[in-house]
């Protein structure tokens, strides 16, 4: 008995173990379904917050104010996302948008807003703050952006379009579906929440895909992801905003600019001296400076000069120029009403002085101040050019974090303003610099030329060159030390120089320039110059063509000699002939 009670309970319990080994294959199956099955989630999201909310680029981008029937956006909704140029200046309390031919002025609770300085009354403040923010009125500005917006119904938001948006519109099946496969998701799985009910046929806009799913929007705006499957696509709609724009006529130039500075220190020269400048056709004298920190403008225009040069067939592009000081440049440039002085002005004076464009030498500015910078340049374009004049501006080439002559420029930003960028593609070596060195060697131009080439398009930018050469002179001191010192030469006394000293130049394979060297025993020190000749210059004029540039610029007239000209003329057969 014994031995059959063993047999059959070793029996029952070998049931008992593959029974349970069969339940839990079960119960592990039945989870692996229940997790990997995609049962729709009945979680529903609230799609839009708040009242009056902005549908943009397909997303929620904060709520709009309605005040009587003048909808408001805040500043920084069109900042963020649609014209980041646009500021807030606190001395007047208003906001500033800058088009190409336009600026506008939006004193903030004033029932008059300012085009190019030309009153446009309102019914209603264009500009309000409410709880701290900053609302600007949509209609006003409407004209000034290639934007347009609507209203939606139901959930009151706001759909702001942009020219070029594309989407399809479409329809939902006509057969009958599960409800919950026709809820809009917040991603392309039906595991995730929903925003909305869909009802079968209901007409939607298709704005983007994933997997299977589509990204679709209702009439009342709140969008999600629905398969693909319900969705019938009808035709295609693309967004096309136009907004006119007075197009500027710039002053005819034959062929490339050819530039040459004219150095206006006190008074201007005596312009029956000046010789012929073969090629030139643009002088650039520098007559404006900025005096005090309220925006007046020092003059030293001539207008003798002004009809001298067109009577040779040359442009006048008055030079105006910060005076190098980063202080002055702040206290002037920081608001906008003495901005506005500085315009006023440069318009005057352009009239006065029969000038076809205004040149602009802003040089030392601290980099925390270069926005600055960018904001009047962008202020100043529309007024000079609606007064038909052409707009440059000097650059120089990058050098750097916190430097004060270079970091400051916001050079993509400036390309898109201005007509012209002049690089000024010298003072690789500085007359304070503790090494001599080329004034701008031709590798060293060619290789921040291409490095500048990626931020500004070539036919707005003109290369700098320089008529001067730096006579430098290393000096040993009786304790062994070496003394470093240069003096900036003409052409012309570079040539005097190097006949006194008896000297034949040498072709400088590494500065790509010819150079000397003179000895004094009696000074125990040893001169040395790379030099600007026609070699030099003609291969400046050769990376103009090479890079089809808009032109060159020279610093400056009074440096160079007939043969600066000769070698610098594009219009020769050598060289390139504008497109």
């Amino acid at each position: 008995m014994a031995r059959i009670d063993y047999q059959n309970n070793k029996k029952l319990s070998m049931n008992w173990i593959m029974g349970g080994f069969i339940g839990a294959v079960f119960l592990i199956c039945s989870s692996i379904f229940l997790l990997l099955y995609p049962f729709a989630s009945t979680d529903k999201k609230t799609f839009f917050q708040g009242e009056h909310p902005i549908l943009f680029n397909g997303k929620q981008e904060g709520n709009a104010i309605i005040e009587g029937n003048t909808l408001f956006v805040p500043l920084s909704f069109l900042k963020t996302n649609i014209d980041h140029s646009i500021v807030h200046d606190q001395k007047s309390n208003s906001v500033i948008i800058t088009t190409r031919d336009k600026v506008v002025q939006m004193p903030t609770d004033s029932l008059t807003y300012y085009v190019n300085q030309k009153e446009v009354p309102l019914q209603l403040s264009p500009v309000i703050t409410r709880n701290g923010e900053i609302f600007i009125a949509l209609e006003p500005i409407l004209s000034f952006y290639p934007i347009q917006f609507k209203t939606v119904p139901e959930s009151n938001a706001v759909w702001i379009q942009r020219d070029g948006d594309k989407y399809e519109n479409g329809r939902l099946t006509d057969k009958d579906i599960n409800k919950e496969k026709l809820r809009l998701r917040t991603e392309a799985s039906w595991r995730s929440p929903y925003t909305a009910e869909m009802a079968k046929g209901e007409s939607i806009t298709i704005e983007g895909e994933k997997g299977d799913f589509f990204l679709v929007r209702k009439v009342n705006g709140i969008s999600g992801y629905i398969k693909k499957e319900y969705v019938h696509k009808e035709e295609r709609v693309q967004i096309s905003i136009k907004r006119q724009s007075s197009a500027f006529q710039m002053p005819k130039i034959d062929g490339p600019v050819q530039l040459t500075w004219e150095a206006v220190y006190s008074k201007n020269p005596d312009s029956s001296k000046i010789p012929t400048m073969e090629g030139v056709n643009v002088v650039s004298p520098t007559w404006f400076s900025l005096a005090a920190n309220d925006g007046s403008v020092k003059n030293l225009a001539s207008l003798e000069y002004s009809e001298w040069a067109h009577a040779k067939g040359y442009q006048v592009w008055g030079v105006f120029s910060n005076s190098f000081d980063p202080v002055l440049t702040y206290e002037a440039f920081k608001d906008f009403e003495t901005r506005q002085a500085i315009i006023r002005q440069l318009l005057h004076f352009s009239q006065m002085y029969q000038l076809q464009g205004i040149n602009f030498d802003i040089e030392n500015v601290n980099q925390a101040d270069g926005p600055l910078v960018t904001q009047f340049m962008r202020e100043a374009a529309p007024y000079l050019h609606e007064a038909g004049l052409i707009v440059s501006m000097d650059i120089t080439f990058s050098a750097g974090e916190n430097n004060n002559w270079s970091s400051f420029y916001e050079r993509p930003k400036l390309a898109e303003i201005v007509d012209y960028l002049i690089v000024m593609a010298y003072d690789e070596h500085t007359g304070s610099s503790s090494d001599a060195g080329s004034v701008a060697s031709l590798p060293w131009v060619e290789r921040n030329l291409k490095n500048l080439l990626t931020e500004v398009p070539n036919g707005k930018l003109i290369l700098g060159v320089p008529l001067y050469a730096r006579l430098w002179k290393e000096q040993t001191n009786t304790d062994g030390t070496v003394e470093v010192t240069a003096q900036a030469l003409s052409m012309d006394k570079v040539k005097a120089w190097l006949t006194e000293k008896g000297l034949q130049p040498k072709y400088d394979e590494e500065s790509g320039q010819n150079y000397a060297e003179y000895v004094a025993a009696d000074e125990n020190a040893t001169y040395k110059i790379w030099i600007e000749d026609e070699l030099s210059l003609k291969k400046r004029a050769d990376l103009a063509e090479t890079y089809d540039l808009a032109g060159i610029g020279t610093w400056s007239r009074l440096f160079g000699d007939s043969t600066a000209w000769t070698a610098l003329n594009l219009n020769s057969d050598q060289a390139v002939t504008q497109k």
